[in-house]
């Protein structure tokens, strides 16, 4: 085999776990309202866009809200998740996560972030892992988001590469999905049953080795 040349890895879930903070931030603001809401029902908002979030979440409040107060209450949560995640550390790279870009960049292997989040750049700065990087692609350079492969598409065109050359690492069916249509190998990161169109599906990249890539 061996003709991968890059690995694209999505950012929250692979490298670190930023849904923590959205939960904070919409449980603040469901808060400010007089509501709250668990992490049960908090899993329902995971992939969905910011103001569709919002109008689930106002669903369950049993609040109404006119669209101008719907934008201005979306600024606000962001706002207050921009100021957690500015507040990141190292220490919450998940595991495995910096191990495997080091043993992917001793290779040669490129690397590319493909990740739908506006703050990557700032996430990767805080966490301290900007330099293991070849490109970064996220949601202030691509429109459409997944399923849809255009920020991997993006992300390989960046790297000089072609799409079959490329792994995605994914935790979430979208992502798999956005890999494979866009011709790519899919490693999914979760429970095989959820990810079962991924390549190989591993609970964390603690599981990833150099063998398991090359084998792809």
């Amino acid at each position: 085999m061996g003709t991968i040349k890059a690995c694209i890895f999505d950012l929250d879930g692979v490298i670190v776990d930023t849904a923590v903070y959205h939960y904070r931030a919409w449980r603040r603001l469901a808060n400010t309202m007089g509501f709250d809401f668990s992490e049960e029902q908090n899993e329902e908002l995971k992939g969905i866009s910011r103001v569709e979030s919002l109008k689930i979440i106002l669903g369950w409040g049993g609040v109404s809200k006119s669209e101008s107060e719907m934008e201005e209450l979306a600024t606000l949560k962001n706002k207050w998740y921009v100021a957690m995640i500015e507040e990141m550390t190292p220490s919450e790279i998940l595991p495995g996560a910096k191990e495997f870009l080091i043993a992917v960049k001793e290779r040669n292997y490129l690397i590319a972030l493909g990740s739908a989040s506006k703050n990557s750049e700032m996430i990767l700065r805080q966490i301290d892992l900007t330099s293991y990087f070849d490109a970064l692609i996220d949601g202030n350079k691509v429109t459409k988001s997944k399923p849809d492969p255009e920020v991997f598409l993006a992300g390989a065109k960046a790297l000089g590469v072609k799409p079959e050359e490329c792994v995605v690492f994914e935790d979430a069916i979208a992502g798999v999905q956005a890999a494979k249509a866009g011709k790519m190998k899919a490693v999914g990161i979760g429970k095989k049953e959820v990810l079962k169109e991924a390549d190989l599906v591993i609970e964390g990249l603690v599981e990833m080795t150099i063998e398991k890539l090359q084998t792809l």
